[in-house]
């Protein structure tokens, strides 16, 4: 996507990410995680506040710094990085409540052609995935690197 991104650190597997959010309230530290499932080549995609105490992602935090179309490019970034490396990965998306899972919507449904050109993406609804639409509230996400 062209829109403004943070700079990002990373170790050489590329499943961590980190960056700072700032804004009004600061300089907030930020992690993007992905993580293998048991599933062959799907990643769960985890995003959120650093704990300092902890360095985990801490996904229930709402940090309002104004800033949340450069923090949502800057996750988009980091799973172009992810995926050059890891080609046959699926991510799988979703909120850690049902508010963040409609902003993460929202952004797809903003950039869609856009992502298209890139990706395949697909929503979970009612336990059936069918290829992502616009206007349909979808309860998770899968996003694949599209084949050429």
């Amino acid at each position: 996507m062209k829109l403004d991104k943070y700079e990002l650190k990373s170790g050489e597997k590329l499943e961590v990410f980190e960056f700072y959010s700032i804004g009004p309230k600061g300089k907030i530290p930020k992690i993007v995680q992905y993580t293998p499932t048991n599933y062959k080549d799907l990643y769960n995609l985890g995003f959120g506040d650093k704990n300092i105490e902890t360095g985990k992602v801490d996904d229930n935090i709402i940090s309002n710094n104004g800033d949340s179309e450069k923090v949502l490019a800057t996750v988009v970034a980091t799973l172009y990085a992810f995926i050059d490396l890891h080609k046959e990965a699926m991510i799988y998306v979703t909120g850690s409540t049902k508010s963040r899972t409609r902003l993460y919507r929202m952004g797809i449904t903003k950039h869609l052609d856009e992502i298209k050109e890139d990706f395949e993406i697909y929503g979970e609804l009612e336990n059936e995935w069918k290829e992502f639409q616009k206007g349909v509230d979808y309860e998770a996400f899968i996003v694949k690197l599209k084949k050429s």
